[in-house]
């Protein structure tokens, strides 16, 4: 009875082993992890140059509201026109004037 005992136990782990996954469906399993791992990767790549192109818009459109209200506070010029460019450039003399003189009454 002890060696039939003894033979059913080795049968069943031989066969316990011998039921267990082969080397090519274990490197499948491996390569299905590793795919896994990668989509789910570049799910997350995804959300975050989402999330920072959100915050960059956001940024961009507060900048342009606060150059928007800044240009509409400007006062406006009297009398609806706006003012006419100076005639002269810098260090340009005024036609009509020497340059140096100085008036005098009289």
């Amino acid at each position: 009875m002890k060696k039939l005992f003894s033979l059913l136990v080795i049968a069943g782990m031989v066969a316990f082993v011998a039921c267990g996954p082969s080397a090519e469906e274990k490197a499948a399993a491996e390569k299905a992890k590793q795919d896994s791992i990668a989509a789910v990767q570049q799910k997350i790549d995804d959300s975050i140059a989402a999330a920072q192109q959100a915050i960059d818009d956001s940024i961009a459109a507060v900048k342009q509201k606060a150059i928007d209200d800044s240009i509409a506070a400007l006062p406006k010029p009297k009398g609806g026109t706006t003012p006419k460019p100076p005639t002269t450039k810098p260090g340009q003399v005024k036609p009509g004037t020497r340059p140096g003189a100085t008036k005098t009454n009289g």
